[in-house]
């Protein structure tokens, strides 16, 4: 539906219909039509961009069980090392310093991974060595990337989607695309629902009429528009479930998401590390400041043993992939959390005293409100970790449809070009007809929306008035070359 220009037919070559009659159709229709075909001329690229590396990154997580096989799995043990034996092993690599988080192996066959913090590397990034938790092999030495342990591969993909490896600036790209993208597709349902439905009888009773029509149906505009039409109704649900969550990744429109969700009382609960004054000494096991993890200045690598044994006395922590994590600083509890994005989401945790030994919080998911659980499926579905292989291949799907429609905005774009007077020209846009033939509430009510949308949403804002502007321009410039023209006859 991306892109689209017009559902109609342009009409055969002779005189221009009434006005009256062009106008059947209403100002309102006349509008959605003109923003669907400005937006996707000028967003389309980023809409192709944004899909086609969204689809790649849907289907990274089944390839980087290939490309990092040697570092994932290990061959099927039943007995394995204590987590401090895995601990001591991979500082063996990194030198004297404390694991920032460690993640044991989920289940048989899996490596563990212990994850250390590194300066030289960026925001968000940490080392990580992966052990065999059968006999402490070191299996291998990579950088991974955020909350999920994204491995390099798909690291790489994802910066790709997220801003063109171009750093901040680049993040401008994907949320102009996702500001966009609901807008055009329900605009684009809008046209496609009030599109009017002819019967050209002449074309149903002649044989070669009939012939010509279905030919030029299937090769020329009306054919692409009947696949572009169609495969954005199919596909609508998936472009605003990508548009809204993309959004929440987002820089301006994502501050104001995450400010709603504030006042709403929406946003996820976080679990409490805070200890009473008697547990917060440091414990007999090596307990002390986290608050330079890295610095290699003693916590007994036992401790993440007896921490994941405490938590797991708790019935909510029953996930294969958890992650512990030592406190940031003295005075605050270690925390077990699942890290298990799959369906049914388990995202639990727990907070351990190091000084009992015993859980001192916890968080349960279920508990969660519906919104804080609509965010955290939401993001899973959109990185395609929430039903696994069959969400990666829906969301491809979605992505290379989308692609596709906005390639068949284009073609339609083409198609309408003039073809006669020049060999290179650019198709029309509709009509500009709203503001001569919409009833001012109507206008008022427009611009109203139009604003709020535009503060909610800057960078669709700040585009809009930039079209607007481009239009405006436009017209001028059309009006007086027709004046001039007439002037010269």
């Amino acid at each position: 539906m991306t892109s689209t220009i017009t559902t109609e037919p342009a009409g055969p070559a002779g005189p221009a219909a009434p006005e009256t009659t062009r106008n059947a159709r209403g100002p309102l229709r006349a509008l959605i039509m003109r923003l669907h075909f400005y937006a996707g001329v000028f967003v389309g690229p980023f809409l192709i961009i944004a899909a086609l590396s969204g689809a790649l990154y849907a289907l990274t997580p089944a390839l980087e069980e290939g490309i990092y096989d040697k570092e994932l799995h290990v061959p099927v043990s039943q007995t394995s090392v204590p987590l401090a034996e895995q601990i001591r092993a991979a500082q063996q690599i990194v030198g004297a310093k404390e694991p920032s988080a460690v993640r044991p192996a989920p289940k048989p066959g899996d490596t563990t991974r212990i994850m250390f913090a590194d300066p030289a590397l960026g925001e968000s990034e940490s080392r990580a060595i992966f052990i065999n938790p059968a006999n402490a092999e070191v299996r291998g030495d990579l950088t991974v990337y955020g909350t999920s342990g994204v491995l390099p591969f798909r690291t790489w993909i994802d910066d790709l989607h997220r801003t063109l490896h171009l750093g901040t600036a680049g993040r401008y790209y994907s949320e102009l695309a996702a500001s966009w993208l609901w807008v055009i597709a329900l605009a684009g349902l809008a046209l496609w629902l009030t599109k009017p439905r002819h019967k050209n009888t002449a074309a149903t009773t002649n044989p070669a009429t009939r012939t010509a029509a279905a030919r030029a149906g299937r090769f020329g505009r009306a054919g692409i528009a009947k696949i572009h039409g169609i495969g954005g109704v199919v596909l609508i649900l998936g472009f605003l479930f990508l548009s809204a969550t993309g959004l929440t990744w987002s820089q301006f429109a994502g501050d104001n998401i995450a400010n709603l969700r504030t006042s709403l009382d929406w946003t996820t609960p976080k679990l409490s590390t805070a200890l009473s004054s008697a547990a917060a000494a440091p414990a007999a096991g090596g307990e002390h400041d986290h608050s330079h993890a890295g610095t290699g200045t003693g916590t007994d690598p036992a401790m993440y043993d007896h921490v994941l044994a405490a938590a797991r006395t708790e019935p909510v922590i029953d996930a294969g992939k958890v992650e512990i994590k030592p406190p940031v600083k003295q005075g605050k509890a270690w925390t077990v959390t699942e890290i298990d994005r799959s369906w049914p989401t388990q995202a639990d945790a727990v907070a351990a005293d190091p000084a009992t030994m015993t859980v001192s919080g916890k968080l349960v998911f279920n508990d969660f409100n519906l919104a804080a659980k609509l965010t955290r499926w939401g993001i899973d579905a959109h990185m395609g970790v929430l039903f696994g292989l069959a969400n990666q291949i829906v969301l491809a799907v979605i992505a290379l449809g989308l692609a596709g429609s906005v390639i068949g905005g284009y073609l339609m774009w083409w198609k309408r070009r003039p073809t006669r007077g020049t060999s290179w020209a650019a198709g029309r846009p509709p009509a500009r007809r709203f503001l001569r033939t919409a009833p001012w509430p109507l206008t008022a009510a427009v611009a109203v929306v139009a604003l709020a949308v535009g503060i909610a949403v800057p960078l669709l804002g700040i585009s809009l008035v930039a079209f607007l502007a481009f239009d405006t321009v436009l017209g001028v410039v059309k009006n007086r070359r027709q004046r001039a023209g007439t002037g010269a006859h």
